[in-house]
């Protein structure tokens, strides 16, 4: 199977949605040989800032010398971004290569009358052939969606836990209120590792805290306000924690210095988990750190600012960073979101920072909200909004509207900020 051969699969794959459980990814990777066995990981869960803290941890184990597997999703640019080692995308014979044997175990699978795996299950399969097949020394996972269900959660050997920020969001999958979200996200704590949270809502700390006491693991809160002398910027910001002093990271937005502090937090514990890092190679690890579609600046004059915020979390912290960023600056926005997103709240969050509202249809996503609809509701308490016939009409409608001064900001939904980056920078 070669790669484009690869991905007409995984389409074809896409009607079986999403499923969690660990029943079928338990069959498929038990008979692929149980590939996720033998490996230690950093597990991250939690509603937003998981792949931020990846990229953290992950580029400060590679530059210590660890060869580092990294498990994220969705994908922003390239498919193949999702599985990584030591910063490199998986080739795409290899995609080939272990899709064939990936597609034979789920036909057959099928072919018993069980249940064919999703998409999700398919590419966690993959990653953890591909990492045992690179002999990652550790590998750093992100959960799909969840903890306790999802199928990264397959994972026996966990070194350290890690929960971001954890918010509403999935509710018809994780549950209806926020202990119920968490004990999902908690799901992910297993005996004998150690356990890191960013600061939460006393109601999910409570939840994780309990799961960290039963399952006899040291709990360490990772606490973003203790961050001091923080010095907000586009190119790289700095800041202190506790003995760390002028730490740098290269990306934007007020939140990422609580999902700096957390990545700082489990690099600690990894240190005294057989995974230590000289101090040198952490500060050089943390500010080589990259993440597209999370604050990125895409162009300038104007600026052009491209963020993932699908959520209403999400929303007020992009909200509070526009603010931060950009006092009294003229801002307009590109909104592209999701149907079953909480796309009234996020409106509600944001709307009052925006001049003028350009509202798209996130491509290719069969819950894609149509632009007119979003204008439709912007337009309930916003009055200059407008509705795109396409990504690219949306960008020259901004630059036109836009002085050099001003500030462009899509963002709304992951989906379509790959496309984006594309029209932007082209």
């Amino acid at each position: 199977m070669n790669y484009k051969e690869a991905l007409d699969y995984m389409q074809q794959i896409g009607q079986y949605g999403i499923s969690p459980g660990l029943d079928s990814i338990r069959q498929l990777v038990g008979r692929l040989g149980d590939p996720q066995k033998g490996m230690r990981y950093v597990h991250v869960a939690g509603t937003n800032g998981k792949g931020s803290v990846c990229a953290y941890v992950s580029s400060a184990l590679q530059r210590g010398g660890y060869r580092v597997g990294k498990y994220t999703s969705p994908a922003v640019v390239d498919e193949r971004e999702e599985i990584q080692v030591n910063g490199s995308y998986i080739p795409k014979a290899a995609v080939g290569r272990h899709m064939e044997r990936i597609k034979a175990v789920c036909d057959e699978m099928a072919g018993e009358g069980l249940h064919h795996p999703t998409p999700f299950e398919v590419k966690t399969a993959m990653a953890f052939l591909y990492f045992r097949e690179k002999k990652c020394d550790i590998v750093v996972l992100e959960t799909g969606m969840g903890g306790l269900l999802d199928a990264t959660n397959i994972v026996e050997d966990t070194c350290v836990a890690v929960l971001t920020s954890i918010s509403a969001d999935h509710m018809g999958f994780l549950g209806k209120t926020l202990p119920e979200i968490a004990v999902q996200k908690a799901g992910i704590i297993k005996g004998g590792c150690h356990v890191v949270t960013a600061a939460q809502a006393p109601e999910v700390m409570e939840v994780i805290a309990g799961k960290a006491a039963d399952a006899g693991c040291p709990l360490t809160v990772a606490d973003g306000r203790a961050a001091e002398h923080v010095r907000p910027g586009l190119e790289k910001q700095r800041f202190d924690y506790k003995d760390w002093k002028k730490l740098e990271i290269a990306l934007a937005g007020q939140y990422q210095i609580e999902n700096a502090v957390t990545a700082l937090e489990a690099l600690k514990a990894l240190g005294g988990l057989g995974f230590p890092v000289q101090e040198e190679k952490l500060r050089e690890g943390m500010a080589q750190a990259r993440w597209p579609g999370r604050f990125t600046v895409a162009g300038r004059k104007p600026c052009f600012i491209l963020d993932g915020a699908h959520n209403e979390d999400a929303a007020g912290k992009l909200a509070r960073s526009l603010e931060a960023c950009f006092p009294g600056r003229r801002i307009l926005y590109i909104m592209g979101m999701l149907r079953d997103k909480e796309y009234e709240k996020i409106i509600g969050l944001t709307h009052s920072l925006a001049d003028q509202i350009i509202t798209v249809t996130p491509p290719g996503n069969p819950r894609a909200m149509p632009a007119y609809e979003l204008a439709a509701a912007v337009a309930q308490v916003h009055e200059k909004v407008t509705a795109a016939d396409s990504l690219e009409e949306a960008v020259e409608m901004a630059r036109l509207l836009a002085d050099k001064e001003d500030v462009i900001v899509a963002f709304g939904s992951l989906s379509y900020l790959g496309r984006m980056l594309e029209i932007v920078g082209g």
